[in-house]
C-alpha cells in the first residue's frame, strides 16, 4: 500500500461518471438475469425473475497480487489479516526486526456493478528491535482505494480468458512517527490482470507504479511493482497459489525488493474464506521470512 492526491481524486471521479451511465443504461434490464446459472434458477424455479445472482466470492488476500473483480454493488466485505509477522535480515548495524500486525483489515464496498471503493487500516502493530534499536507499538496508515472493473467483471468463464481493472489508491500517516506505518502522503495506480487457464488454475498479474516522498528532499520518488500469482483450485473448498513479487527502481542502498510466496485458501460456505501464506525474501532488501493467517466475509 503505497501514492498526487488530486491524481488519485481525478482518476476515482473520472471512473465513477464512466461507470453511471452505462449502469443507468442498463437499468431497464436490471432485474433479468443474463448468466447462464441465473437463467437455470429461474426455469427451476429456485429465482424469480425479479431475481439476480452474486458473482463468485473472490478476494484481494492473501497473495500480494490484487484481483480484477469487485465487489456487488450494495455489498461489502470485510477482508483481514488476523495475525502477520516479519522478520528482517540483519542491518549494517546488526540489528534484527521482528514486524507483528494484527487486524489489518481492507473494508470492500460495491458501489456500481463495476465500481468498488475500499478502505484499509492497520489498527495495531509491533516493531520488534533485536541487537539495539528502538521498539514500536502503534497504529498502521490508512489507505483509500477504488478499483473499476474494465473488463471480464464476471469471472474468466473459459480457459483464455482474461480481466483487467485499475486500481488507484493513496495512503494517509496517521502516525508518522512510530515506524508502523508510511510517515508520508503515498500513492500510486495498480493493473490487475486476470487469466483463466483452464484445469481449476488462474494466473494474477499486477503492474503497480508506486510514489513516496524521499527522505532528502520533498520530491517523491517512484518505484515499480510487478507480481505473477498462479493459483490452483483442488476442489470447491481447498485452493493454493504459489507467488513471485518484484519492486525495483528503488532509491534504496538495499536494492530491490524480490519475495517468493505460497499459500492456502479453505473456503467457509459461498460467503467466507480463511487463508494463511508465508513469504520468503530472495533479496537482502527484503524480509527473510514472513508469516500470516486471515479471514474474509461478504455480506
Amino acid at each position: 500500500m503505497r501514492k498526487c492526491l488530486a491524481p488519485i481524486a481525478t482518476l476515482s471521479v473520472v471512473l465513477a461518471l464512466v461507470a453511471a451511465p452505462a449502469e443507468a443504461a442498463a437499468e431497464g434490464d436490471a432485474t433479468i438475469p443474463e448468466d447462464a446459472e441465473a437463467a437455470t434458477l429461474v426455469e427451476e424455479g429456485e429465482l424469480t425473475s425479479g431475481e439476480t445472482t452474486l458473482r463468485e466470492f473472490t478476494t484481494d488476500r492473501p497473495d500480494v497480487t490484487e484481483s480484477p473483480f469487485t465487489v456487488d454493488p450494495g455489498h461489502f466485505q470485510i477482508e483481514t489479516t488476523l495475525f502477520g509477522h516479519a522478520r528482517s535480515r540483519a542491518d549494517a548495524a546488526g540489528i534484527v526486526t521482528d514486524t507483528f500486525e494484527f487486524g489489518t483489515t481492507n473494508l470492500r464496498l460495491g458501489l456500481t456493478d463495476r465500481l468498488e471503493v475500499d478502505f484499509v487500516w492497520q489498527p495495531y502493530g509491533i516493531l520488534d528491535q533485536r541487537g539495539g534499536g528502538v521498539d514500536e507499538r502503534g497504529i498502521g496508515s490508512v489507505t483509500l482505494r477504488a478499483k473499476y472493473n474494465l473488463w471480464g467483471n464476471d469471472g474468466p468463464a473459459r480457459p483464455g480468458d482474461t480481466a483487467v481493472a485499475l486500481l488507484p489508491y493513496v495512503t494517509l500517516p496517521t502516525d508518522g512517527n512510530n515506524g508502523i506505518g508510511e510517515s508520508e502522503v503515498a500513492f500510486g495506480l495498480i493493473v490487475p490482470l486476470a487469466i483463466n487457464l483452464g484445469g481449476g488454475m488462474g494466473l494474477g498479474l499486477n503492474g503497480a507504479a508506486n510514489f513516496t516522498r524521499s527522505d532528502v528532499d520533498p520530491t517523491y520518488d517512484a518505484a515499480v511493482l510487478t507480481s505473477a500469482s498462479l493459483a490452483y483450485e483442488w476442489n470447491e473448498v481447498l485452493g493454493s497459489y504459489a507467488e513471485v513479487v518484484w519492486e525495483f527502481s528503488r532509491n534504496d542502498p538495499a536494492g530491490d525488493i524480490v519475495t517468493f510466496n505460497t499459500g492456502l485458501t479453505i473456503g467457509l460456505g459461498e460467503d467466507w474464506q480463511l487463508d494463511m501464506g508465508v513469504n520468503v525474501g530472495a533479496t537482502r532488501a527484503a524480509d527473510s521470512i514472513a508469516s500470516f493467517i486471515g479471514i474474509s466475509a461478504r455480506f
